[in-house]
């Protein structure tokens, strides 16, 4: 719908985080799900990483509009469908956030939301669109080789977005649940996201990153298929569940 794009921006956001720049993250400096180069793309190549730091909330939304919003026409969608697609196709790209709404719908699957398909998800209840393309998205997921290691935060985020998207095709508008800005922390670490990782861990909490802690931290890396640097940034947080 024309008038949810500012409130499904808000929903997709508390999944996003807020500032990241790991060393050996492939996608680089990121702050609330934009990276540096598609900041640079929109804006210009002189952007710095403080400029993406600083991002505004306009540039912020003209970003995600343009190219995940619109892309879907997501406006042109039931409330809580438009939701639906749009946090798919931030989490997985446009295409296919636009192939699992044209599967639920019974439309040709292009990765290319027309009037065709938009033809077709009038013939459905919104509720029942919002769940094959959740259950859709979840298969694909669990299809990864990397579900093992990534699955719990992937769970949860679908789950989350499920819970979401049928109070809005209710009529209602839930709650946003606060944005989880995480800390980076290493050895010399102290603090509560040193806590949560320990306990997360199983190993003895203190709330002290020290040489106990990188040793648990770098196995456990290491059985997940992660960079065992013994840092916790996005992806190890993700891969113990902790954020979405």
């Amino acid at each position: 719908m024309k008038t949810n794009f500012k409130n499904s921006l808000k929903h997709v956001l508390v999944h996003e985080g807020g500032w990241a720049d790991h060393p050996r993250d492939p996608g680089g400096a990121t702050m609330k799900g934009v990276t540096l180069q598609v900041y640079r793309n929109h804006f210009g190549a002189n952007k710095t990483k403080d400029n993406l730091r600083n991002i505004s909330d306009q540039e912020l939304e003209q970003i995600y509009r343009t190219g995940y919003w619109d892309k879907c026409q997501c406006d042109e969608l039931p409330s809580g469908v438009d939701y639906a697609v749009f946090d798919s196709a931030v989490n997985s790209g446009p295409g296919r956030g636009a192939k699992w709404l044209q599967a639920a719908v019974g439309a040709t699957q292009d990765g290319g939301i027309g009037a065709k398909t938009l033809a077709k998800v009038r013939d459905y209840e919104p509720g029942q669109i919002v769940h094959s393309i959740c259950d859709n998205r979840l298969r694909f997921l669990r299809s990864l080789q990397n579900w093992q290691t990534f699955g719990r935060g992937w769970q949860k985020r679908v789950d989350t977005l499920r819970e979401t998207a049928l109070s809005m095709a209710g009529g209602s508008v839930p709650e946003i649940t606060p944005s989880v800005d995480f800390e980076m922390v290493k050895n010399g670490s102290k603090g509560p996201w040193v806590k949560m990782l320990q306990e997360a861990l199983k190993i003895h909490v203190d709330g002290e990153f020290g040489n106990g802690t990188e040793s648990a931290l770098k196995a456990w890396q290491q059985r997940q298929g992660l960079n065992p640097d013994g840092i916790a940034g996005r992806n190890t947080y993700r891969a113990l569940g902790l954020i979405p």
